[in-house]
């Protein structure tokens, strides 16, 4: 009986300690999230699968699908008009982006006058990163990061776009190991045990935390330049 009272105790104890994790169930601090993550039932759209527990509002949710949005000053078509089997990808981005609860374990510092915070080399499923591609490869883009730079070095879209927020990997959907921007809320949300993995792997090895490469200070902003010095077909520039 009294071993398993203690028992109990420690397993009480551990789900305590899951519950307190900064890690888990967090938003970052940035300009259109929420302090904590709750049930947003109206969110809009593509980022309806997030509705049960969110970082971002109805509001947020809706701005996320406008060609002219106000969340960031910037026009999806910027260059040209963005095909809807492309734009399809960047407004689930912006949906996992502002209403995730569970990029914790990849949340870094930003030095930017409209967030303290922002992802860092999220590790996406081979099939998301893959789609994106294969849908937006023959659309004009102005440049290869959308944040800032021109030059080229790899092939890689998920990765270049948005500053290295995400990193591409080999894990497949399912796999407990890549946040899937694509899911069916049905099934509930895979990427909540995906953090917990990440978030057990962060807290169990100081190393993985000193390799984490960190923010370049001034240049996190996830904001979107307008100049387009340059039209390319994605499918020519992200060659290697």
């Amino acid at each position: 009986m009294a071993a398993g009272q203690v028992l109990l105790v420690l397993l009480a104890a551990s789900v305590a300690t899951a519950t307190k994790d900064p890690l888990l169930n967090s938003c970052m601090d940035a300009k259109h999230h929420k302090t904590k993550p709750g049930p947003e039932g109206l969110l809009h759209g593509q980022c309806s699968p997030w509705k049960d527990n969110a970082c971002c509002t109805a509001n947020t949710s809706s701005e996320a699908h406008k060609d002219q949005s106000y969340l960031y000053n910037f026009n999806w078509n910027h260059c040209g008009v963005m095909p809807p089997k492309c734009k399809r990808h960047f407004i689930q981005d912006m949906c996992l982006y502002e209403c995730s609860p569970n990029l914790g374990p990849w949340i870094d510092k930003a030095d930017s006058s409209w967030r303290r915070e922002r992802i860092l080399h999220v590790p996406l499923c081979r099939e998301d990163c893959e789609e994106w591609w294969e849908d937006c490869k023959d659309y004009v883009t102005c440049k290869e990061n959308w944040h800032k730079g021109w030059n080229w070095a790899t092939a890689d879209l998920c990765e270049k776009i948005w500053s290295n927020s995400y990193k591409y990997t080999t894990e497949r959907r399912g796999s407990g190991r890549c946040i899937q921007m694509w899911f069916d809320p049905a099934q509930g949300n895979p990427n909540v045990l995906v953090a917990k993995y990440y978030a057990w792997k962060r807290r169990a090895s100081p190393a993985w935390r000193t390799n984490a490469t960190p923010a370049e200070p001034g240049k996190a902003a996830r904001a979107l330049p307008w100049p387009a010095l340059l039209l390319l077909p994605l499918a020519l520039v992200m060659l290697p």
